[in-house]
């Protein structure tokens, strides 16, 4: 594959990546927790802190997206969202050993936060390489 060939496979690869947090975030800030089942009345606290954490997470999904149009040269931002993204995975982690497994689409999360997100840091590394390379 050349590397403009490999740059746009891994541009596709992100933007279809970002379709999950986006449509999540989206309405968890719609419907808030109840969307996941959560017992009505949901107590204030936690659907403020599950929306204040919904619109982080929308913000970083657009600011994966805004990586795509130079996606060669933008390993450090996607290296400090990569950071943030793992970090909030091994967090989910530790809420399956300690609590126990949630639901499908958690547990979807959980694969994207901690492999696809990985994965997509070491092909942008590899694709910033190709395209620095002379020709």
């Amino acid at each position: 594959m050349t590397p403009a060939a490999e740059r746009r496979a891994l541009q596709a690869a992100v933007a279809i990546t970002c379709m999950v947090p986006l449509s999540a975030a989206t309405i968890s800030l719609i419907e808030g927790p109840r969307w996941l089942g959560a017992p009505l009345p949901v107590a204030t606290d936690l659907d403020s802190h599950f929306r204040y954490l919904s619109g982080i997470f929308l913000v970083m999904a657009v600011a994966f997206l805004s990586t795509i149009s130079r996606i060669e040269a933008m390993g450090a931002r996607l290296r400090l969202l990569g950071a943030m993204v793992v970090t909030g995975g091994l967090s989910r982690l530790a809420s399956l050993l300690l609590v126990g497994a949630p639901s499908t689409g958690h547990l979807v999360g959980l694969g994207i936060e901690l492999g696809v997100v990985p994965a997509i840091l070491v092909w942008q590394a590899r694709v910033a390489r190709r395209c620095a390379a002379p020709a």
